[in-house]
């Protein structure tokens, strides 16, 4: 389609109406919502690159496969579900943990009932939300008080708010992070209002450095796990047990943001000590920050435990109702805490028995797996079982791998259009690509996910193939 000399190209684009009827035409089963919206954004993303010189006027044709395109992203659940065959436990573009089928269960009842939710169902009268959850929390790891809210970020944002605001707070310049999505720890700091006291340099600390930081206006001591990366070479940190005694001797508290803890601990399995979190506040933390979608394998929730007084403070606080949790994720997290509370965890809890598992013990799974692969790519894939080393993921545990057994394919296509093909399957797969292969790591794959990713595997051969 082209537009008289000195036109404009955009007049030449065809009314929403249109591209409407014919994308009904084409995809009745497309919600006829999705089919509007749709048919707008691809009108309007066209107008924009008409925009620029020597533009080409689209086709019908092609403005309608892209509003098909852009109604069906809009039509589809999201998130949606997808098969983790990375390898990566706590892969955080995936949703980090996967809920236990217990807890889902459970926020299932919560989502479609009432609830005593802030309700005393002995007096009749208001109740507090957070205290079933509280009370797990410290039987589960000996501390003072505990709090719960909304994600690790903010529940070191409202310990920061809480106990330093307008004051000073001293942290290791080698422990000013930045995580997930470019949010950075001084970027936090700034926002609880509080003037940051950088010590030491990027790769080394020592106690005079902190004790030389310590004045009138310090109100709080800060450690930050290094979540994303770890250092190696010459390099120092003051431990925490010696960081508590310097802060305590100045009358300070210690807070400890560790990014990703544990509650029980995994010494045995193999798991670094600093994991633990109640082993930290051991060591002398006064309060210690952890996620719930990390290594305790919950739902998303910040979890801080520590002394008595200062979780007060952080209750009291007026941002503690902004981020506080909603009920679901209250449930989740009270079932997670029941089964750890239970010996069920390992068990029960997915994250954990994936974290958990030996290498040994997902050998035969792989092999079942390659030899179903085998079955259904009939001579179209090289399919090979071999031994591999994933991650933690999720920001924790960095340079810890995971010792581990994958299916490998190789098609003529090569790795990335395989990997691409797997991932608009109707059930998607997300796999990792290693030299020339397509790797699928049972160590992430569900019970039920097997036969739905032999299913997806038929899918991206057959695309591949047209």
């Amino acid at each position: 389609m082209a537009g008289e000399k000195g036109q404009d190209p955009r007049r030449a684009l065809p009314a929403t109406g249109r591209v409407t009827e014919q994308l009904a035409a084409a995809h009745p089963e497309l919600p006829a919502w999705a089919r509007t919206a749709g048919a707008r954004a691809a009108l309007a993303a066209a107008r924009e690159a008409l925009a620029r010189p020597k533009a080409a006027v689209p086709g019908e044709a092609e403005l309608v496969a892209d509003a098909a395109l852009r109604a069906g992203r809009l039509a589809a659940g999201r998130p949606g579900r997808v098969i983790n065959a990375t390898g990566v436990v706590l892969h955080t573009n995936l949703g980090r943990a996967v809920l236990a089928p217990g807890a889902a269960a459970a926020v299932a009842e919560a989502a479609s009932h009432a609830s005593d939710l802030e309700l005393d169902l002995g007096s009749g009268a208001r109740g507090r939300r957070l205290d079933a959850v509280a009370e797990k929390l410290v039987l589960l790891s000996g501390a003072e008080a505990a709090l719960a809210v909304n994600n690790n970020a903010a529940a070191v944002l409202l310990a920061l708010d809480s106990l330093g605001r307008g004051r000073e707070v001293v942290v290791s310049r080698g422990e000013l992070v930045e995580i997930g999505g470019s949010f950075r720890v001084p970027e936090i700091l700034e926002r609880a209002g509080v003037r940051l006291v950088e010590v030491g340099t990027t790769n080394r600390t020592h106690a005079r450095d902190y004790e030389a930081a310590i004045g009138p206006d310090t109100a709080l001591l800060l450690k930050v796990h290094r979540s994303n990366f770890e250092q190696r070479g010459f390099v120092a940190e003051v431990e925490l047990g010696e960081l508590a005694a310097i802060a305590h001797a100045h009358e300070l508290p210690l807070v400890e943001d560790l990014g990703s803890g544990t509650l029980v601990s995994l010494e045995a399995h193999g798991f670094p000590a600093e994991a633990c979190a109640p082993a930290r506040l051991r060591q002398g933390a006064d309060l210690v920050c952890f996620s719930g979608d990390k290594l305790l394998g919950g739902p998303q929730a910040g979890i801080a435990l520590g002394r008595r007084a200062i979780v007060d403070a952080m209750s009291r606080s007026p941002l503690a109702r902004a981020l506080r949790l909603d009920k679901l994720t209250l449930v989740a997290l009270d079932w997670t805490l029941r089964a750890l509370l239970e010996g069920r965890g390992e068990a029960e809890i997915p994250s954990l028995r994936q974290l958990l598992a030996r290498a040994e013990a997902l050998r035969p799974e792989a092999e079942e797996l390659a030899k179903r692969l085998s079955d259904v790519a009939g001579g179209a894939a090289e399919v090979a079982v071999e031994r591999d080393r994933s991650a933690v993921g999720g920001g924790s545990l960095p340079g810890l791998e995971l010792a581990t057994w994958v299916v490998v394919l190789r098609v003529a296509a090569g790795p990335d259009a395989l990997a691409a093909a797997l991932r608009r399957a109707p059930l998607p797969v997300v796999a990792r690509i290693r030299d020339d292969a397509v790797v699928l790591d049972v160590r992430t794959l569900l019970e039920d996910d097997p036969a739905a990713l032999c299913d997806a595997v038929v899918f991206a051969l057959e695309a591949l193939a047209i």
